[in-house]
């Protein structure tokens, strides 16, 4: 099918939690409720104009998100609950999108959420067929099975591949996850902000050569919201211009038939990866040599050492040179998971894509004035989901120029809030939250004491 023109979309509000350990003491309806309150807010608009919702979540049971979206208001809108794997969240940002450019809505707003179980991820269904059975079972054919964790061993084993295939090391995996490790002491939002040198991340205990539990993404508790809007809807509202995001370009592919080539590395979805970030950039009239910021899909290092590859940020093989070089941080050709990856960040499955959005977001609009780089004009973010999904988008700023840094007074004036959301966890008021729940159709009933437990939280 011949591409058509789409009205350009625009992320104006994003909003987040603090990523935690999954240990069951905060319930999905408060995660989704702080994210999205927090959106609105940022996005200065009442839940009144949202003409419709869309819920991303893996764990829980069909319509929890209107559990979520009637805490905001019961409008009747049509509310989407949406499961793509570990791409659920930016699968959800691509139907929002998709809705607004093909004239069905003008407000979208997207909340992610997640309430997960300690330790990997496990399958639930023992009564049908697993959806990844067909990946697994290759694998088990062409590497065998261990008593590793399963997700672990499938990354693993690719990365296992890229050592064979280029000549990568094991201590390049692992300077990945020292990076994003470091990153992470910079976002208020990670689960996890400490720093380890190369060789502590090395010595961690083995989980699936050449990954230890370092290079392991946790799962993890949390929330992240956007709202999404047209070009009418921004005219009609010239003081958010200068905060709002262009989503200029945006793919989501699934699988090729490459998949079950007998590679490790197509067995994690390379063809997807690389169709997806070569269609994106052309839809945003962009080159891979114009993005600054990336926000990449670091479930295991091996995984960022397999995208870095398939995106086009190295040359094809070259993947473990450009980490030698320093070249996906500070001072290098890319700064590669400011917030600190999904390995050190955290990764509530259903939260993940927007959280990754709302880092690009505060990068373009100059809120992340503790992690930014100077002269940031294009940002592209990745999500992956085995089974397959991936979903690739471009952003760039509402007026085409780079990113200048705002400081942190500035932003607390700008969104009213009194503080920089980008470099500080806070809460919320009574106040605000009553200025942007539905003004027309709001329930107490369906709030019930969900905002007193946010806000004890706070």
């Amino acid at each position: 099918m011949a591409p058509k023109k789409m009205e350009p979309v625009y992320v104006i509000g994003v909003g987040m939690t603090k990523f935690i350990k999954p240990r069951g003491k905060v319930d999905y309806t408060e995660l989704g409720f702080e994210a999205g309150i927090k959106a609105l807010l940022d996005a200065q608009t009442n839940y009144d104009s949202v003409d419709a919702g869309v819920a991303c979540y893996c764990y829980g049971d069909s319509t929890c998100g209107q559990r979520v979206f009637y805490q905001f208001g019961m409008t009747k809108i049509p509310i989407y609950n949406v499961n793509n794997n570990c791409s659920t969240g930016s699968t959800g940002l691509h139907l929002g999108r998709t809705m607004i450019a093909g004239g069905q809505a003008d407000c979208v707003l997207v909340v992610g959420f997640e309430k997960m179980f300690p330790g990997s991820l496990q399958a639930f269904f023992q009564d049908r067929a697993n959806p990844t059975g067909t990946t697994a079972e290759m694998m088990k054919a062409t590497r065998g099975i261990t008593n590793a964790p399963g997700a672990a061993q499938m990354f693993g084993n690719a990365g296992r591949e890229y050592i064979e295939k280029y000549g990568a090391e094991p201590r390049d995996f692992a300077e990945i996850a020292r990076v994003n490790h470091e990153h992470s002491k910079r976002n208020p939002y990670s689960q996890f902000q400490d720093e380890y040198t190369l060789e502590q991340v090395e010595q961690a205990p083995m989980i699936h050569h050449p990954l230890t539990k370092l290079q392991c993404c946790p799962t993890s508790d949390g929330g992240a919201a956007a709202v999404l809007c047209s070009q009418s809807f921004l005219d009609a509202r010239p003081e958010l211009k200068e905060q709002a995001i262009l989503i200029a370009g945006q793919c989501l592919a699934t699988d090729a038939p490459s998949l079950f080539s007998k590679s490790s590395i197509d067995l994690m979805g390379y063809e997807m990866n690389k169709h997806a970030c070569k269609t994106a950039l052309e839809q945003a009239g962009a080159s891979i040599e114009d993005v600054k910021v990336v926000e990449l899909h670091d479930c295991f290092s091996a995984n960022e050492m397999i995208v870095i590859d398939a995106l086009g940020l190295s040359e094809k093989g070259k993947a473990h040179e450009l980490v030698r070089k320093g070249g996906i941080t500070y001072g290098g050709r890319f700064l590669i998971n400011p917030s600190g990856g999904l390995i050190s960040k955290g990764h509530p499955l259903g939260a993940t894509g927007i959280a990754q959005c709302a880092e690009l977001v505060w990068h373009l609009r100059g809120w992340a004035n503790n992690r930014s780089v100077d002269g940031t004009k294009v940002v592209l973010q990745h999500n992956l989901g085995l089974g397959g999904a991936v979903v690739v988008s471009v952003y760039k700023r509402a007026d085409g120029q780079a990113a200048t840094a705002v400081t942190s007074d500035e932003v607390g004036r700008r969104n009213g809030l009194g503080y920089n959301p980008a470099v500080q966890a806070k809460g919320f008021s009574k106040e605000q939250v009553d200025a942007v729940r539905s003004k027309q159709s709001r329930s107490e009933w369906a709030l019930a004491d969900t905002d007193k437990k946010v806000e004890a939280r706070f």
